[in-house]
């Protein structure tokens, strides 16, 4: 085998999710398997380069991982003529300018989303990419875990006859930061720093609909701050600008409707932290993160409703566990894999700055509906 070297510079791997999927469980994880197998004879070996703003955090990182390479200084990373790939897991407000320095410097590039904090610039990254010729990705990471891949299977097979409806809950009780610590960081709760549910989890619920159901085609959004105050990793107290839950109404291309329910304040009554249940007239499924239940047509009970009488028969041993019928990788790592054989090979890839474009587009439109109390059509993008 020969081995090819792609150089990586992971800007913002300080941060939890840069840290702990991306570092770690991806790019690291390739390593540790050896690299990426390319099946020409060739195995691709990541080889990241660490940035981000705080010295001692990245060399924390690096030592601990026997990394060698890192640097606060972006402009100098990008001036390297050995450097491949650049990828961006920064606050979003700082990764318009990033990604336009990596574009200009000829790297490709891969980014969490959103991919900027408004449509316009998102639309800008991707024009002024595919005018430079380089490759680029938004993660999605949803559509590649274990439950939602399962989901796409039932989809695939025609299990469903015809879709109906798409019921989504994604949630859970972030602490407030008085008398316990929060587990998420506090710029996500201040709009002015970029933070908010709709911003986060809008883009997200884009491409889950899109790549399972069908395109939004309009979208109904309430948007609120349940939690006014927050404390933030100083024990400071500051105000909860941004929204932190959202309930969207999603028209799907085909007549499907989508209701999400996305907060970070609400307590876990279901077995994953985010569940989409689909309806069709042939069957229905309840699809977690890894876990998918199904229930077909041939095998639906006959519920009365008869609030006189206790129910006799638990509704949730009604329903059939899907089997793996496979393995199942970490889902920000696979897609890490096609983006990499994306930049060496060249093979298609579909999840790129137009793709990302649109979760911002539709973050923007909910945020709208909320703001003007109306429902908005979402137009196809193009560049």
């Amino acid at each position: 085998m020969t081995r090819r070297t792609v150089r990586i510079a992971m800007n913002g791997v300080t941060g939890r999710m840069g840290y702990r999927q991306h570092l770690v469980r991806s790019v690291l994880a390739l390593r540790e398997q050896g690299g990426l197998d390319l099946g020409d004879g060739t195995v691709l070996w990541p080889e990241p380069v660490l940035v981000g703003r705080r010295e001692h955090a990245l060399r924390e990182i690096a030592e601990r991982h026997g990394l060698t390479e890192w640097s606060t200084d972006l402009d100098a990373v990008l001036a390297d003529g050995t450097i491949d790939v650049y990828f961006d897991a920064q606050v979003t407000s700082a990764r318009e300018e990033a990604i336009r320095k990596a574009v200009a410097a000829g790297k490709h590039v891969y980014t969490e989303k959103p991919s900027a904090t408004g449509l316009d610039a998102a639309l800008g990254l991707a024009r002024l990419a595919r005018d430079a010729g380089v490759k680029h990705g938004v993660v999605q990471d949803k559509i590649f875990l274990p439950g939602l891949l399962k989901l796409k299977r039932l989809v695939d097979g025609g299990f469903f006859g015809e879709i109906l409806s798409v019921r989504g809950e994604f949630g859970y009780w972030v602490f407030e930061g008085d008398w316990q610590d929060a587990q998420r960081p506090s710029w996500n709760y201040r709009a002015e720093d970029g933070g908010g549910i709709v911003v986060d989890m809008f883009p997200h619920w884009e491409y889950v609909l899109h790549e399972l159901f069908g395109r939004v085609t309009s979208v109904q959004a309430h948007v609120t701050t349940h939690i006014p105050q927050r404390w933030d990793e100083h024990g400071k107290p500051y105000a909860a600008t941004a929204d932190d839950a959202a309930y969207g109404i999603f028209q799907l291309e085909g007549g499907a409707v989508a209701q999400i329910n996305s907060s970070w304040a609400v307590r876990v009554h279901r077995d994953e932290l985010v569940e989409f249940q689909v309806d069709g007239t042939h069957g229905s499924a309840v699809a977690g993160l890894r876990g998918c239940r199904v229930q077909h047509r041939a095998s639906t009970p006959k519920p009365v409703w008869n609030p006189d009488l206790p129910v006799t028969h638990p509704f949730r041993d009604q329903w059939q566990e899907v089997p793996d019928n496979g393995d199942f990788d970490n889902g920000f790592k696979a897609q890490w894999e096609l983006f990499l054989r994306h930049v060496a090979l060249d093979e298609p890839y579909s999840w790129d700055l137009l793709a990302g474009a649109r979760g911002v587009q539709l973050a923007e439109l909910g945020l709208k509906s909320s703001a003007e109390g109306r429902r908005y059509d979402v137009p196809e993008l193009s560049l």
